[in-house]
């Protein structure tokens, strides 16, 4: 995909991505890395192997990919300003009782949604900012 084609349909699958990375670290059904490779380790060390190892470190690059793009694209204040939208949207879904807030696998689904719109966001701004305004970002190599 060129630079300069962004589309709803790039928007979606940085959404997607992000989604997986996020959902695939931790999630409320039980069926993440955390469940399968950190939660044994309570009970023995052994449990932990090669493939278990390089599933972390994988997770880990995603990770450093999305959050370096995120701090890089809209910085901390750009991330706090996503995650207080997405707080007032996950305060809309309670009070429209969409959500249950005594709920924990909801309420845990929920934040983990936003988490990845958040890195989302920051994955897309930079073009997103650029379909807006026009102007392009770079990054000062020095």
């Amino acid at each position: 995909m060129p630079a300069d084609r962004f589309s709803w349909g790039s928007l979606a699958l940085r959404i997607v991505a992000a989604l997986v990375l996020v959902f695939a670290t931790y999630n409320a059904e039980g069926m993440s890395y955390y469940h399968w490779a950190i939660a044994p380790l309570k009970e023995t060390a052994g449990s932990f192997n090669a493939v278990k190892f390089l599933a972390g470190i994988l997770l880990i690059v995603g990770w450093v990919i999305f959050l370096q793009a995120t701090r890089r694209s809209i910085g901390v204040m750009g991330a706090l300003l996503v995650t207080a939208v997405c707080g007032g949207v996950i305060w809309l879904l309670i009070d429209y009782n969409i959500v249950q807030a005594s709920s924990a696998k909801g309420i845990t689904r929920i934040v983990l949604f936003a988490i990845s719109v958040v890195l989302a966001v920051g994955m897309s701004w930079s073009h997103l900012s650029r379909r807006m305004t026009g102007q392009g970002d770079t990054d000062v190599v020095g």
